[in-house]
């Protein structure tokens, strides 16, 4: 599976935890490849492969938790073996990110009624899942880190879903104070 510009192609059947993974980047391909456009020197189309699969206990959105802040749910990313050696130092933090591919959205609107509020909000205002580039961001606590194997607490996206990459959660470099938080603070809803 990779993400190509807006749209998601499946490639090749995703593996599940002790499958190994069977597709392989040819020499020439790399994690992010960029195809310019040499006339207008503009990024045109990005192609983007997983570097694992997480697994949670959820398989429909109807009974998948909103946000990771919200979701006391176990789970587990599986790394594909050839960047399981990126993992070392991770399990000296408690909580990282985790960039993955909302892999069962289709379409989009610009404008969405969030699933905390009533009215219609802007797209980029909102952290809904049906996106131009179905991309999702999630911090988790990480609980352990086993050879290609990360154990995480707060997980709310589908099992199965495919991730991008994974970054530590560094407070000095995250957290932000005197913040606005837009219409989610007059919501409808709670």
């Amino acid at each position: 599976m990779l993400l190509s510009g807006a749209r998601m192609v499946n490639e090749t059947a995703m593996p599940r935890i002790g499958q190994e993974a069977n597709f392989k980047q040819t020499e020439g391909a790399r994690l992010l490849k960029f195809i310019n456009n040499k006339e207008q020197n503009n990024v045109k189309e990005f192609t983007m492969y997983p570097i694992g699969i997480i697994h949670t206990p959820f398989t429909d959105t109807a009974n998948t938790p909103i946000q990771a802040a919200r979701s006391r749910a176990a789970g587990q990313v599986v790394i594909y073996p050839e960047y399981a050696e990126g993992l070392q130092d991770l399990e000296g933090f408690s909580h990282i990110y985790l960039l993955y591919v909302f892999h069962c959205s289709s379409g989009y609107s610009l404008r969405v009624k969030p699933y905390l509020d009533d009215g219609l909000r802007g797209l980029f205002a909102t952290r809904y899942p049906c996106r131009p580039n179905p991309i999702g961001l999630s911090v988790v606590r990480l609980v352990a880190c086993r050879e290609n194997v990360l154990d995480i607490v707060g997980v709310d996206m589908l099992d199965g879903t495919p991730v991008l990459d994974i970054k530590p959660y560094v407070p000095e470099f995250d957290v932000k104070t005197g913040v606005r938080v837009g219409w989610y603070g007059t919501r409808t809803k709670r």
